[in-house]
């Protein structure tokens, strides 16, 4: 006589699942609190869908046909259910006057008692954190609803645009790019190419909807500080416009001149570790003090700034950093400088790198920084690479001092520049100490 062997089922999945269970019923139960209508799930009926789909699934897990077929009466009894409910139009109020509810709720309720059923073979079967994933995902969703609403409100068109652009830059663009390289001009392949796109643009992103979003309700300080991670050269333009307009607290603005200046330290520092950890470390301490220097002097200049100065926060709202023009500007740069550092070093030698990170830094200082990270990461010597890059920041730093005085005026302009002059200089002693030219 045939004997039935019922599968294994580890307990610690099986408590997890009756935990995920009631969790999702919890939030299910929440969600719909306050409606006129108590749709089908919560907190009993979530956990033994749950664990009706794992038994299902545990009893036939080769095909799973007990379990899409438990699935199909399940989608089916909702169907059933809905289409009933839906042929009333008003619900049963307790007050004549007051607002009929949906009957129907929407498509959260069949879409909580699906997702319910599901969570038993996704225990089950997959690893444990992508159970738990679901479920709290599942339930942030359902608990956020205003605030979802109100997001999608405020976001609009052009914001969903860029965020569009990102993923075809990271999501699509990345994995189709060749490994090998293209031409023998440069070992740098178009996949270094684009990767170095994606991670300046991240960055710039991420910054770009913090200022966007959230600074521009706490000041121009905080609008600097992340200006510096997005582009500390358009920061540093739009606020010396903006202190030549000031008549008001100009301190303020001086200081979160020399603020994204300082951050721009941070942003480097960032970017080459993404590529080269040895010469991160290596640029580190440079960096810490240049970085040091420059939030000393920041704080210096806001110690003098009135108590009661006003901010205007969207004076310094930055643009879309995630044109795909500016993506494919940005890459022929890089693929640019790439071709120059190897001929330079090939030509010149230590000396020609030098020269060209002077140039960059009055152009644009990411895609040299970017080319010699990841040249540490095979051919540069750290200890050429970290130098040149510290000439470069400083050359930077000696264009914004001058778009400063050129912007900002002489009259609150001076301080500003001035301290980026220093801290070009700063930048220039250390990288010739570091190579014992001095």
């Amino acid at each position: 006589m045939p004997t039935f062997s019922f599968p294994a089922i580890d307990p610690e999945r099986f408590a997890v699942l009756i935990a995920l269970g009631f969790f999702l019923g919890l939030a299910f139960e929440e969600y719909f609190a306050k409606s006129h209508i108590k749709p089908p799930g919560g907190v009993r009926t979530f956990p033994l869908l749950s664990l009706t789909g794992a038994l299902l699934y545990a009893l036939e897990p080769e095909h799973g046909l007990l379990f899409l077929g438990g699935l199909a009466i399940l989608g089916t009894w909702l169907s059933i259910y809905y289409r009933e409910r839906l042929t009333h139009q008003l619900t049963e109020t307790s007050e004549p006057d007051e607002i009929p509810t949906r009957l129907d709720a929407g498509i959260m309720a069949p879409t909580g008692n699906i997702l319910a059923f599901l969570l038993g073979p996704i225990t089950l079967a997959a690893p444990l954190w992508i159970a738990v994933s679901v479920a709290v995902a599942a339930v942030l969703f359902t608990g956020a609803r205003e605030r979802l609403h109100a997001l999608a409100a405020k976001l609009g068109p052009e914001e969903l645009s860029t965020l569009g652009k990102f993923l075809i830059v990271t999501g699509i663009i990345l994995p189709l790019v060749p490994h090998e390289p293209m031409t023998t001009l440069t070992d740098i392949t178009p996949y270094e190419v684009w990767l170095a796109v994606v991670a300046v643009s991240t960055l710039s992103y991420a910054s770009y909807l913090m200022q966007r979003f959230v600074a521009p309700r706490h000041g121009v300080l905080i609008s600097a500080a992340l200006g510096g991670l997005y582009s500390s050269t358009a920061t540093t333009v739009v606020l010396s416009r903006r202190a030549h307009a000031s008549t008001a607290a100009p301190a303020r603005t001086q200081s979160a001149i020399v603020l994204a200046t300082a951050i721009m330290f941070l942003r480097i520092i960032t970017v080459v570790g993404i590529f080269s950890m040895p010469l991160a470390l290596q640029l580190l301490p440079s960096i810490a003090v240049l970085c040091a220097g420059g939030l000393l002097i920041s704080g210096a200049l806001m110690w003098f700034a009135p108590r009661t100065a006003n901010d205007a926060p969207e004076a310094t709202t930055p643009t879309n950093p995630l044109e795909l023009s500016t993506a494919i500007i940005f890459a022929i740069l890089f693929i640019a400088l790439s071709i120059a550092v190897t001929w330079a070093k090939a030509r010149y030698g230590e000396s020609g790198i030098f020269a060209l990170g002077l140039l960059a830094g009055f152009t644009d200082v990411d895609p040299f920084v970017l080319n010699i990270a990841q040249g540490a990461a095979r051919a540069i010597d750290v200890n050429v690479a970290g130098p040149a890059i510290l000439v470069a920041a400083s050359a930077n730093n000696l264009l914004k001092g001058g778009y400063t005085l050129a912007f900002a005026g002489r009259t609150n302009g001076l301080k500003p520049a001035l301290a980026l002059f220093a801290l070009a200089a700063a930048g220039f002693l250390v990288a010739f100490r570091t190579l014992g030219w001095i």
